[in-house]
């Protein structure tokens, strides 16, 4: 990404596998986050956050290759910017809205099948986890807050655990 401008498209993705060489996978990403894999391993989810979008490919999890870029799920530049994600076991997304106030979850077209509502502005990220993958991880920021919102939103910065009703998947180890 380009830190002087996040919102120009000169983000790449790479790949690292396990000899330590390195690949690159996509370019022209404004700001890439959130990634994932749905359950059978043949789709894999990347955020863009200034584009608004989490885009879906079709993934070979013999070669590790990508391909057929499309969007998955657009937000609303007034709901949030999409962050970092999340899948479940049933296959859906879950994805933080940074200055969204909330989690979202999308179903397997993309839209959207509930959501978690926070008492903090900028949830970055989620993960499932506990002993059985059925918490809901989700970390937060207060980077860029004003000391009365940090008044107002006293747990932002803060890690919350949630029971989502719903197990994730573990995800997947590094072979190197």
């Amino acid at each position: 990404m380009n830190p002087e401008n996040p919102e120009a498209p000169e983000g790449r993705l790479y790949r690292l596998d396990p000899d330590s060489s390195f690949h690159l996978m996509e370019t022209g990403i404004t700001v890439s986050n959130g990634i994932g894999w749905s359950p059978d391993d043949r789709t894999m989810y990347l955020t863009d956050s200034f584009r608004y979008v989490i885009y879906a490919y079709d993934f070979d999890p013999v070669t590790s290759s990508i391909e057929n870029r499309r969007a998955f799920a657009r937000i609303p530049t007034e709901v949030g910017i999409p962050d970092g994600l999340t899948v479940d076991s049933q296959g859906y997304v879950w994805s933080a809205l940074w200055g969204g106030w909330k989690v979202i979850r999308y179903d397997a077209a993309g839209k959207v099948d509930g959501e978690i509502r926070m008492p903090v502005q900028n949830p970055t990220s989620c993960a499932f986890g506990g002993e059985q993958l059925d918490e809901l991880y989700i970390t937060t920021a207060c980077l860029g807050l004003s000391e009365e919102e940090r008044r107002k939103q006293p747990l932002a910065g803060a890690l919350f655990r949630i029971k989502a009703g719903v197990k994730g998947i573990e995800e997947p180890k590094f072979a190197g």
